[in-house]
């Protein structure tokens, strides 16, 4: 049987979704821009949170910028925007909320709260409904959307993520959305093995906003030791290979987290960080400056929506 429970530890307000049978536990910070705090594999107080989290709600109101955006829901931009500037609709506008080197990082809600809308819990799952308002508090970006993100954990620790952004504007808005969560398996990234399925890499300038141009990549095509690679990449996804489209496997666990996303997460971003102990796996709808670049951008007109959706699951595998 699944459950959902509401806690408080560490100041967090924390949603708790379990699966009675393995044990298995979904954690959400809802007033935290909705994020995935863990994701814990076994029984509790044994488990493994495969989840590099936040120590409490003191260390996500100081550092969530500074520890690099640890599971944050990247909307309605992700990545940069060049000096943080697009223009939309024959107007030019500037983002104001978060700079980095002049560039606009990671949108607008990784820090906004969210409200529990639905919540609903049974034989074989259990389900969670959150939603922000966004109602044009940036000036860089003054138009109206919703953000929903529904969390469902199911059987053989699977975990689906939907998000639903809605036009609640009077005209057309740009949109892209994704995820940053930074996965771990309790050691360094070095020993752990990787694989993604894709054909080309976004060639960066010195500031990581893409050139345009593709650059053939096929080094993870099959599963590989991490080693000492540096990432902090855009790559597309080959769909054509059959899923999972990412694998991220501990041999000496055992152990392998499976990412299948949806077609309309095109993009994989990986960021491998200086103390080398997780690996952000993020799945994009378009790439880093597709406000400015188009790159997979979506214009939403007036009272549409646009779903995105990415499952994780985590098996056992052969030593």
């Amino acid at each position: 049987m699944f459950n959902i429970s509401h806690t408080r530890e560490g100041g967090f307000n924390k949603t708790v979704l379990m699966d009675g049978f393995s044990g298995t536990t979904v954690e959400l910070i809802p007033a935290c821009g909705a994020i995935l705090h863990g994701f814990t594999i076994g029984q509790p107080g044994q488990g493994l949170n495969l989840v590099e989290h936040y120590d409490g709600s003191e260390d996500f109101a100081m550092h969530v910028t500074a520890k690099g955006f640890r599971s944050c829901k990247l909307s309605p931009f992700a990545c940069r925007i060049n000096k943080a500037l697009y223009q939309f609709g024959g107007k030019e506008y500037h983002i104001r909320k978060f700079l980095l080197n002049g560039n606009a990082l990671h949108g607008l809600l990784y820090d906004a709260v969210f409200e529990e809308t639905d919540c609903v819990a049974g034989e074989e799952s259990a389900a969670i409904t959150l939603m922000h308002q966004y109602r044009g508090t940036d000036p860089g970006y003054p138009f109206h959307f919703d953000c929903r993100v529904r969390y469902i954990l199911g059987r053989d620790n699977s975990l689906d993520i939907k998000t639903t952004l809605f036009n609640q504007d009077k005209g057309l808005i740009p949109v892209q959305d994704g995820w940053h969560p930074y996965f771990q398996f309790g050691g360094s990234i070095n020993e752990l093995e990787l694989e993604f399925q894709t054909k080309e890499m976004l060639e960066f300038n010195d500031d990581l906003i893409p050139t345009g141009k593709l650059v053939p990549y096929q080094e993870f095509g099959s599963i590989r030791k991490i080693g000492d690679t540096f990432f902090d990449n855009c790559f597309t996804l080959n769909f054509a290979e059959c899923q999972p489209l990412c694998v991220l496997r501990d041999p000496k666990l055992g152990l392998q987290l499976e990412i299948r996303p949806a077609e309309s997460y095109p993009y994989l971003q990986l960021y491998t960080p200086p103390h080398r102990n997780s690996i952000a796996i993020e799945n994009l709808s378009a790439a880093p400056d597709a406000f400015n670049n188009g790159m997979g951008l979506i214009t939403l007109e007036p009272g549409a929506q646009v779903d995105f959706e990415t499952n994780y699951r985590v098996r056992s595998v052969g030593g």
